[in-house]
């Protein structure tokens, strides 16, 4: 038996060797707001905080964290109230299809608990690894520097 703690909640499980995380928090879990798109780390989709780190879950095996603190976009909110990052990518027009702002949101996640003030080019950095095949990306910079505001103020 495994325990997966994933936000702030412990999950005993059985793990078999080969299982993905993607595929625990999808469809052992039902925690579905994480996406399974390209499963070969290139998309972005399935991105999950895990120890504050940004980390795709369609290739990390689910026994390789064990005991680790995971945080998926259903760890972002607070009951029914949307997180800052949330918020603003809604105010700010970026999310299309919403396929991949799950994974835009995570990523947006470790990096302003990482450098809550981050510069344009920082944003793009971080994101780099998340795709988007709806938008041209602008309104989801916009969101990140709106929500880093947000938090900004919000902390003060």
């Amino acid at each position: 038996m495994t325990t997966l703690r994933i936000n702030n909640k412990d999950y005993p499980l059985e793990l078999k060797d080969h299982e993905t995380l993607i595929e625990v928090l999808r469809d052992r879990l039902g925690l579905t707001g994480t996406k399974t798109a390209c499963t070969e780390a290139e998309c972005g989709a399935c991105t999950v905080i895990i120890n504050g780190k940004a980390v795709l879950a369609c290739i990390t095996l689910a026994s390789d964290v064990a005991g680790e603190e995971i945080t998926t976009i259903e760890g972002l909110a607070e009951g029914e109230k949307l997180h800052p990052i949330q918020q603003a990518f809604l105010d700010k027009g970026a999310v299309q299809c919403g396929f991949c702002i799950p994974g835009m949101a995570m990523s947006t996640k470790a990096l302003l608990d990482k450098n809550p003030k981050p510069s344009r080019e920082e944003i793009e950095y971080a994101l780099d690894g998340n795709i988007c095949r709806c938008s041209g990306y602008l309104k989801i910079f916009d969101a990140v520097e709106e929500a880093a505001q947000r938090l900004t103020h919000k902390q003060k």
